[in-house]
């Protein structure tokens, strides 16, 4: 429902209906500062970052060909947008940390290699709807290394497809399939230390 959305307000921006630009910024205003603020990882640059993305949106309108692809090219110029504020940002790392400093560790058992990961079920769900549950894990995304951080922005935060992920990343869709996964574990593995060493984690249900 969501993208049918965006797909009438293209087609109206294309149309050159008043208001609609907008409402176009309004519809995509917060998405970009969210993915903006956790790909940069500060506020600031983030802010900066949304309002460059929409008005490059703004300028180059004209080019969009395929409205039913609004999001996607959305999206792409924001991933370029960022990426240049992050070349230039004070607060931009020296250097990117690998992701095997966030994977969980490895339990070798029996001649296998098992993941330990805590039951999250043993949550009820309103907890993990909290919204200090949230900040983990915006933090463990943003802790992320970029080119993982990127694709589970992507695909799991604003629900592109694979295909969609890798023409925005310039990646085939097998490597976006094997960051993605690599990713989604990390971020498991830090939600996991926040189960287990939160006090309010209660007993299995029955």
């Amino acid at each position: 429902m969501e993208r049918d959305t965006e797909v009438k307000l293209a087609r109206q921006l294309i149309a050159g209906e008043p208001e609609a630009f907008d409402r176009f910024v309004e519809h995509f205003r917060a998405k970009i500062f969210h993915y903006s603020w956790l790909m940069c990882g500060q506020r600031e640059d983030a802010e900066e970052v949304a309002q460059e993305t929409l008005l490059k949106v703004f300028e180059s309108f004209a080019h969009l060909r395929e409205p039913e692809r609004v999001r996607p090219w959305v999206f792409r110029i924001a991933k370029n947008a960022c990426l240049m504020k992050r070349r230039k940002s004070v607060f931009a790392p020296s250097q990117e940390l690998s992701l095997d400093e966030f994977l969980p560790a490895m339990n070798h058992e029996g001649g296998h290699a098992t993941i330990q990961i805590a039951d999250w079920s043993r949550l009820p769900d309103r907890q993990m709807l909290q919204s200090e549950m949230k900040e983990v894990l915006a933090r463990a995304i943003r802790e992320l290394p970029e080119n993982y951080r990127a694709v589970i922005l992507l695909r799991d935060m604003e629900e592109l497809s694979t295909l969609e992920t890798a023409q925005i990343l310039d990646l085939t869709e097998d490597v976006v399939k094997t960051r993605l996964h690599r990713a989604r574990l990390a971020v498991r593995q830090e939600l996991d230390e926040y189960l287990r060493t939160d006090s309010r984690v209660l007993p299995s249900r029955t």
